[in-house]
């Protein structure tokens, strides 16, 4: 983004004030606490019901803003910045992310309803990534200021938009459509949240289709209420361009009609019928607000003109959205279904479909729930019907927490209650959980999530936790940096760099990399095994791996005349026709590859051969991350060059060139050649601070408190007695060592864990399977949590201390180390 100051007056409608109107701005703000604020930042100060802004621009301008959209100029602040004056800074910034959006044109996909909206913006993001670009809304940022801050997201490399808009009552979605204008309109779940906003259902329903005023189609559940205020939506916005798109369980004349639902173990089987054939897919759920997600993403694919092979595939795919209705294993034999983060009607009925889902054989229902807010019903109406609903999913226990509900404990069978949540905690032990399925579904005011920790069973393991959702980012991030027609290979040696291989790979492959990259073959082999099918080259192939890599259809990087003889050899004897090799050029790694001086053999060997092909030429860089020997990157970049150039000349072939590795990508952008290999960067660490922050963290290792003791002055710990105690100290015991991959250079106070967001240090020899910390500042207890990095401790910050590199402390994870995948 780069914004001229003066364009946007009459956008804004504003009185300019201020030096200079000759500024670019590239940022926008709200928040006046972010460290992003700067002198090209344009910082609307928004005023709401317990805050205003403007009080915060004295400061911004003392940290350098010099850009304001305001309603007033706060005193002793004029002459000091540039300001835009206007009548309401919301409007200002609503009316700006409508100009903005105007400056792209690529479709958008427009998302409202009542239920579903981020987890089908999040599922047609994964659906729909490996083919766009995609810009979509953070989290659940659907509000009048969460729309335009979604918005203003969107840069030049987007291709695709998928926004969400929540209203609650009228006269809100018309902002919103000046903001978004959907090319693509989707209309989830029609629920009764925010009832209370709307004279009626048909209000609700016809507000919201307002986001649709200029979208070519608009897709949604048929039925009667729908579409008659679709009719009338129709006749005020008429356009002899759009389409309605509809699917249905219940009615034959949608354009997708849902024949069958056949739940399987967690999965479900749709049969349904669509331009007169008939086709069925699996998704992995079984709970029917899933299902009508997934519905709603299958017509935007049928709609975008995927085919059925590729619809399967990816809809099998698809993941739960964490945000709620989480299950986790609780005490004595207990599960947890928590929805702890808002309680209105509608997602009641949701939760207690998911509740029956997921209850174990024999065991008995408990709901813990609190006073319902937003059903659109009196106090009467909604706990009659709340309670026949908990009876129709026959719940065998209900507690109800709050003064309303408890005021209807009569309408609820076997029903305890209690005031708030205090005093339920005060009385939890009394309760007896025990071998039962507990959703706990209740409004933000009320902190249910502190009843989750405490009826959640402690787990006592150590886990590498792997967010797919990093690697997928991360990906992006350097593919944006690549020409249009440079591939991309990703290295997933050495156990995906410590943080697992199939299921990474398994992700690269849906987002479509070009190849793979291993080591040796059996990792290679492994990939195979598993099912991947993407060409997988094999860097260090020793010679009696050969038959294997043929029998698999690996590609084996060939780098001496010796190795290439070998391999010849092998494929003449199985009459191969063009195998795949990757010929290694060395420029000055002087680790593996053809030199120069040789370059003349490998050309006579090579002509008139056609048992291979060679299918790439490579080098490998030495120090592109090395400022001071950029000179010698250089070197290595011309007299690859110049080698590739004489073997393709003689040789009459157009293979892929690539020497670039994940530093290269960033400081080499003119070396691109035909392909470029990802690796560290992949998982999320860079040897450039600047580029630092803008990848995600990939693996966090966590742990959990064995033990706590406290110790007198003058005590040791551990082997050696390496650690003496000065005072009296409180040490946790953690279960995980240098058997799990922990350097015993990082004990001793060198070293640091994360327990509730506070360091402790390390005391003592880090043993096997154990290291000791001083917690004596920490409220802590065993069972409690503890990062050994991600966040905090980085890896980066681990390499520095240790005079190591990044790679080394990710690969030396165990695998004795669980690793858990979550997207």
């Amino acid at each position: 983004m780069s914004i001229n100051l003066k364009s946007l007056i009459p956008v804004l409608k504003a009185e300019w004030i201020g030096s200079d109107t000759d500024i670019f701005v590239d940022h926008i703000s709200i928040d006046s606490r972010s460290l992003q604020n700067g002198s090209k930042t344009l910082f609307f100060a928004l005023s709401g019901v317990n805050n205003d802004a403007h009080l915060y621009i004295p400061e911004l301008i003392e940290n350098g803003v010099q850009n304001f959209v305001v309603q007033y100029i706060p005193e002793n602040c004029s002459g000091k910045a540039n300001f835009l004056v206007v009548k309401n800074p919301l409007d200002a910034l609503q009316e700006f992310a409508g100009y903005y959006r105007d400056l792209f044109d690529f479709p958008i996909i427009g998302l409202t309803g009542s239920n579903g909206k981020t987890i089908v913006k999040e599922w047609l993001n994964f659906l729909l990534s490996p083919d766009y670009n995609i810009i979509r809304s953070p989290k659940s940022y659907n509000s009048q200021v969460g729309v335009p801050l979604s918005v203003i997201a969107i840069n030049g490399k987007h291709n695709l938009g998928i926004f969400e808009a929540g209203i609650s009552t009228v006269n809100e979605m018309v902002n919103l459509e000046k903001i978004i204008k959907p090319t693509i309109g989707v209309l989830t779940n029609i629920g009764s949240a925010h009832d209370e906003g709307f004279q009626n259902l048909e209000q609700k329903i016809n507000e919201k289709l307002l986001l649709f005023k200029q979208s070519e189609v608009i897709i949604y559940q048929k039925n009667e209420i729908v579409d008659l205020c679709l009719k009338e939506f129709l006749k005020d916005n008429d356009s002899a361009e759009r389409q309605l798109f509809s699917w249905s369980f219940t009615d034959n004349s949608a354009d997708v009609f849902i024949l069958k639902k056949e739940n399987k173990n967690d999965t479900t089987i749709i049969q349904y019928k669509y331009k007169g054939e008939t086709f069925s897919l699996e998704i992995p759920f079984s709970d029917s607000a899933s299902i009508e997600n997934a519905v709603s993403c299958l017509l935007v694919l049928l709609y975008f003109m995927y085919d059925f092979g590729t619809i399967q595939n990816r809809m099998q795919m698809l993941y739960p959205v964490r945000m709620r209705l989480e299950v986790k294993n609780g005490i004595n034999n207990c599960s947890i279904i928590d929805d702890s983060y808002s309680s209105d009607f509608q997602s009641l009925k949701i939760a207690l479909d998911f509740l029956e889902s997921q209850n174990k054989k024999n065991a008995s229902k408990t709901i813990i729930l609190s006073d319902i807010v937003q059903s659109g019903f009196s106090n009467e109406e909604l706990y009659t019907k709340v309670a026949q609903l908990i009876a129709d999913n026959k719940v065998n226990r209900v507690i109800a927490i709050g003064t309303t509900i408890s005021s209807f404990a009569a309408k609820f069978s076997n029903c305890i209650t209690f005031q708030n949540t205090t005093e339920f905690i005060t009385q939890i032990e009394s309760l007896n959980f025990n071998n039962e399925t507990i959703l706990i579904k209740g409004a933000r005011s009320f902190q249910f999530e502190q009843i989750v920790s405490l009826l959640e069973e402690k787990t006592h393991e150590t886990v590498l936790e792997i967010n797919m959702d990093s690697i997928s980012h991360n990906l992006n991030y350097y593919k944006s940096k690549l020409s249009d027609d440079v591939k991309i290979m990703v290295m997933v040696k050495a156990f995906g760099y410590g943080n697992g291989g199939l299921e990474i790979t398994k992700l690269l492959e849906h987002h479509k990399v070009d190849y793979l990259g291993v080591a040796f073959a059996d990792e290679g082999i492994s990939l195979k095994n598993g099912g991947i099918k993407l060409p997988i080259m094999v860097l260090n192939p020793e010679s009696t791996s050969f038959p294997s890599i043929i029998q698999y259809q690996l590609e084996p990087e060939i780098y001496s005349i010796k190795g290439l003889n070998a391999f010849l050899k092998i494929a003449r004897e199985k009459n191969l026709k063009d195998f795949p090799i990757h010929i290694k050029l060395d420029t000055g790694m002087h680790r593996l590859g053809f030199e120069e001086h040789n370059l003349n053999e490998l050309i006579e060997t090579l002509k008139g051969n056609s048992s291979v092909k060679v299918k790439s030429v490579l080098s490998h860089l030495a120090t592109s991350d090395e400022v001071k020997h950029f000179d010698f990157v250089l070197s290595q970049i011309n007299l690859f060059d110049q080698l590739s150039s004489k073997l393709i000349s003689a040789l009459n072939i157009n293979p892929i060139r690539h020497i670039l590795n994940t530093s290269g990508i960033s400081n080499f952008p003119n070396a691109q050649f035909n392909m470029v290999r990802l690796g560290i960067g992949l998982y999320g660490v860079s040897n450039d601070p600047a580029e630092q922050k803008y990848l995600e963290n990939v693996g966090t290792l966590k742990s959990i408190i064995s033990q706590v003791r406290t110790i007198p002055n003058g005590d040791s710990v551990g082997y050696g007695r390496r650690f003496m105690a000065e005072k009296e100290t409180r040490i946790a015991t953690i279960p995980i060592g240098y058997a799990d991959g922990i350097s015993r250079l990082w004990g001793n106070q060198v070293g640091f864990v994360v327990i509730k967001n506070q360091k402790a240090s390390i005391v003592g020899s880090v043993c096997m399977d154990m290291l000791m910390v001083d917690v004596s500042h920490i409220d802590c207890k065993e069972g409690d949590s503890v990062i050994i990095f991600g966040e905090s401790p980085t890896v980066i910050e681990m390499a520095e201390a240790l005079k190591t590199i990044p790679y080394e402390i990710m690969t030396s994870i165990s695998q004795r180390v669980k690793r858990v995948f979550f997207r």
